[in-house]
Order: structure tokens, then C-alpha cells, then sequence
């Protein structure tokens, strides 16, 4: 290293020194850095509760959207915070399997599988047959899962075997610093079965890449890894001496021993339970780098699952808060739902998947319970036919290194609002109708909003807009918040937008029913 002059040793000792008290640790959620440096529009500043805090007095939900992104490792994960903050929020835990005991001004939820939820609050002038207003989005994300036999052993080390699910940027996940999370069934002490949730947060496995002196061209032909061999990751090294008993177990393949015993040992000590009690478990692969701001003026946020827990929380937070106070529901004909599905990033073709019929189920229990079980004639159709959707799920922003993959005058950014997304073949459910009134919402905040419709010589990917449209029969519009480094490992967006489209979402809650009234369309 050269040695520093003495005006390069000035300019470094004027640096601030970063201590301990810039980074406040959450008593939940751990360590999150705090703010140092401002956007020049509209700086934010961190009360003591990590509340953000613009200079013109809006609160930012941003903080609490890190700690949500940091808790929510998987769909289960997810979905079990969601509850957490409905229950804090005052809504009702409902079960699919008990009767309904519903009231106009009240507020219920759902859950199913631990993956998938539904929450609504009915409005207090509601009369059977008005229409639903409905955020849907989803709660898992492209990663790694364990297979149903896991164990394996290659050149003396433990290895555990992965299935890839949803379309990955796989090999974004090379040479990260990995571990597991899920659920898992465990056995109780009176014989019972109970569904546990588990994330060991340190660092757990490792898929390494070749060195670059053993694949010479990797830079010019490209890295293209076979997905069965060489995306397994590594656990640890074999013991030199082991009993004949251990040995047989690292390699067992039998009903009983379908996992590495040193896998088992660590979800049991953070689960404080025997080894042997474990009698299921059902695990995703995660990153352990935690989501955080990043950015010259930390307008960006960096994290996995972006896609599609951005949207999920923002609806969540958006429901929560357009119905927080005794008088949010007084004037409300409507009933104000959000659903969230597990399984979107392959198919939704599952019991807990948007391609189930759980929104319509649940609408119409909703109605004959309110109707007191005495529904007229069309009941049900007409509170569908006068509902609205707005599929809620992540979009496209123009890559400034590829913007030739944009058609040139649909072209999303970051920093500006929330992007309709249009397909002629359906790909997307939106329509000019459906477009305009969402558009309308926004326009009573001043929100911006974007347009993006994919180029006629690209495939077009889609979402549970058209599932839900065409299952349920509801008017709907697709529309998400704008990315990069979509199915990556790690994905980023702006930190404006999660504002932006948690006010958007709010105010089609809030607003949406006196819009409606003003369009007449058969």
C-alpha cells in the first residue's frame, strides 16, 4: 500500500467515526443500520422507535417492511407475522372448520396451510349483495427446498440434497452464506402433533462455485451449472472416525433416517426439543444476509423475497390502517379484503394456491353470513359482479444495462409509482376499465402510476390476476411495484415505492366505492 499523504490522512481523520449507537438493535428483529444519509427531496429521519419520519411529516412505513422482509424467510414465516399483526391490530382469528358469527364493522381473518391467508373487514353500511374490494398477492418466492430425502455424502462431506422451486436465478446462489427455515412437525409429550416454525439465522450451507483455473472459459461461455449435480449444497465435513451406526446414517436412505442426523440436531436445538420427536419437516434453503437500505442516498432496498412480500405487506399494512379507528368503517358498503397465496411461482395449482377456490369460498360464507343464511335470489353473482380486484404482484423496471429488453415507450422506473401491467392475450387481467379506475384512486393523493405491456417478440410472464379473474368472475387489474434482479437471490427496488404504493392501497380501501359509483359499465 502507498503511503497516505498527509492531505489523503486530513481528509480521512475528518470522517465520521461510525459507532455502536448508528446501528440500534431491534428487540424482535435484530440489528437494522439506521438511516446516515438523505435523499435530497424529501429526507427521513429514525425516531427512537425506528419509525421513519419525512421532513414534511408523513410516516414511512419502510422500517417496518425491513423488519417484516428480515422475519418473513419463508410463505410460512410470512403468513405467521401477517397474523401476529392482525391479531395486534384487533382483528378476529376465524376457522375454516367452525360456523361464522359475522358482524357489519367487524374485522376477521383466515388462515391455511400456515401459507395462505385471508383478512377482511366488512363495512358497517353493508347490505347482502354489495361488492368485496380485494388486494390479492403472494407469499413465496423462487429458492431451494429440501428433498424428502436429503442426506447425502460426496468426497467426505455432508451434503443436502435440494429440489429447485419456481424459475430461480439459480446461480445467484452460489457462494452465498446459506441456511434453512420452515415448518416442522414435532411430537409432544402427551402423543400430540404440533406444527412448529424454525429459522437457524446462522450461517448453514454452502454451494461453491468451481475456481475459475478449473473452468477456464466459465467467463466467455458462461456459468452453467447442471441443477441435480452440482446445486447441492454442503453442510460440513465428514468426521475421520465414526461408529459403524453413525456412518450407516449419513448415508441411510431409509424411512427413518432420511435426513442428516447433524441437520436434526441443530433444528432440535433451536426448536429445545429431542431429536426424536422430530417426525416431519418441510424446509426452504434462505439467505442469511439480512434485507437493509442501500444506495448513494439510501433510496434503494436490498433483499431477497421482494417478489412477492413488498406487495404482500403493503396490502397488509394498507387493510390494517384503512380500518385502525371506530370510525374508519362507519360509512363503508363494501367489504375491505386481502388474500395471500402460497404457490404463485409455479402455477397456483394447490390447496393453498390462488388456482383453489379459497376467495370465492370464503366471499360466500361472508355473504349467507351476513344474510343470516337467508340469501335471495343472485346474491352471491351480484356481490362478484359489483367486487373488485387488484392483483397485487412486482413488476419489471427498465434495466439500464439491458433497456433494450423494454418495448421503448413502456419503459417502468423506480422512484415512480405503482406499474398497470397490460397483456392483449391475457397474461394480465387488466383492462381499460379496470386501468382507469385504479388510476382514479391514485389520483386523489396524487400518486403516480406507470404503464408496461412486454414486447411482441418476448414471452410474457403473469400472475394470480387471470387465475382469479377468470375463476371467481371479478373485474380486476394487475399492477405491482417496479424491481430489478427479479427471482434473484438478492432483488432491489426503490424505497419510495413501498410508500408510494402502501398509500395507493390504502386509498382504494378508503375511496374506492364512491369511484365505483360514478362509472356505469354492464
Amino acid at each position: 500500500m502507498a503511503a497516505l499523504s498527509i492531505a489523503h490522512f486530513q481528509y480521512w481523520r475528518s470522517l465520521p467515526i461510525i459507532t455502536p449507537s448508528l446501528f440500534p438493535r431491534s428487540p424482535v428483529y435484530g440489528i437494522r443500520p439506521r438511516k446516515l444519509s438523505t435523499s435530497i427531496t424529501a429526507p427521513l429521519c429514525f425516531t427512537s422507535n425506528n419509525t421513519q419520519i419525512s421532513e414534511n411529516g408523513d410516516r414511512s412505513i419502510v422500517g417496518d417492511f425491513l423488519d417484516y422482509l428480515n422475519e418473513s424467510w419463508t410463505q410460512f414465516h410470512a403468513t405467521a407475522e401477517a397474523k401476529r399483526q392482525l391479531i395486534a391490530a384487533g382483528f378476529h382469528l376465524l376457522n375454516e372448520n367452525d360456523e361464522w358469527d359475522l358482524k357489519p364493522g367487524g374485522r376477521y381473518f383466515f388462515t391455511r396451510n400456515m401459507s395462505c391467508l385471508v383478512a377482511f373487514a366488512v363495512g358497517e353500511k353493508y347490505t347482502v349483495g354489495n361488492g368485496f374490494h380485494v388486494i390479492a398477492a403472494h407469499t413465496d418466492s423462487p429458492c431451494l427446498k429440501l428433498k424428502p430425502k436429503s442426506a447425502s455424502s460426496k468426497s467426505n462431506y455432508l451434503m443436502v440434497n435440494v429440489q429447485t422451486y419456481g424459475g430461480g436465478l439459480w446461480h445467484t446462489w452460489f457462494d452465498r452464506d446459506l441456511s434453512v427455515a420452515g415448518r416442522v412437525i414435532v411430537r409432544g409429550s402427551d402423543g400430540s402433533f404440533l406444527h412448529k416454525l424454525v429459522k437457524v439465522k446462522r450461517p448453514l450451507l454452502r454451494i461453491p462455485t468451481l475456481a475459475i483455473h478449473l473452468n477456464r472459459t466459465v467467463n466467455t461461455d458462461g456459468f452453467k451449472p447442471n441443477l441435480e449435480t452440482h446445486l447441492i449444497p454442503l453442510l460440513a465435513k465428514k468426521p475421520e472416525q465414526m461408529s459403524p451406526k453413525s456412518k450407516d446414517q449419513c448415508t441411510s436412505s431409509s424411512s427413518k433416517d432420511v435426513h442428516h442426523p447433524l441437520l436434526i440436531q441443530v433444528l432440535s436445538d433451536e426448536l429445545n426439543c429431542n431429536g426424536d420427536d422430530i417426525v416431519s419437516i418441510e424446509l426452504n434453503v434462505c439467505d442469511t444476509q439480512a434485507s437493509c437500505l442501500g444506495g448513494g442516498n439510501n433510496e434503494f432496498i436490498f433483499s431477497g423475497r421482494l417478489d412477492n412480500l413488498a406487495s404482500s405487506f403493503c396490502a397488509l399494512r394498507a387493510l390494517i390502517d384503512s380500518c385502525k379507528s371506530s370510525n374508519d368503517l362507519s360509512s363503508e358498503t363494501a367489504i375491505r379484503m386481502v388474500a395471500l397465496f402460497d404457490n404463485e411461482e409455479v402455477g397456483s395449482d394447490s390447496v393453498q394456491g390462488a388456482g383453489a377456490p379459497t376467495m370465492f369460498q370464503a366471499m360466500r360464507r361472508i355473504v349467507g353470513c351476513l344474510a343470516h343464511n337467508k340469501i335471495n335470489e343472485g346474491a352471491i353473482e351480484r356481490s362478484v359482479r359489483q367486487s373488485f380486484l387488484v392483483s397485487a404482484d412486482m413488476a419489471h423496471g427498465v434495466h439500464p444495462n439491458f433497456m433494450d429488453k423494454h418495448e421503448k415507450h413502456h419503459q417502468p422506473e423506480m422512484q415512480k409509482g405503482l406499474v398497470i401491467k397490460h397483456n392483449a392475450n391475457q397474461r394480465y387481467a387488466t383492462n381499460g376499465v379496470t386501468a382507469f379506475l385504479f388510476k382514479e384512486v391514485g389520483k386523489i393523493l396524487n400518486l403516480p402510476t406507470q404503464e408496461f405491456v412486454v414486447r411482441n417478440d418476448m414471452g410474457c410472464g403473469s400472475t394470480i390476476g387471470p387465475i382469479l379473474a377468470s375463476g371467481v368472475g371479478i373485474r380486476t387489474v394487475d399492477c405491482g411495484i417496479a424491481q430489478l434482479s427479479m427471482h434473484s437471490v438478492r432483488e432491489v427496488c426503490a424505497k419510495d415505492d413501498i410508500d408510494i404504493a402502501y398509500k395507493h392501497f390504502k386509498a382504494f380501501y378508503q375511496n374506492f366505492s364512491a369511484i365505483d359509483n360514478k362509472l356505469e359499465v354492464d
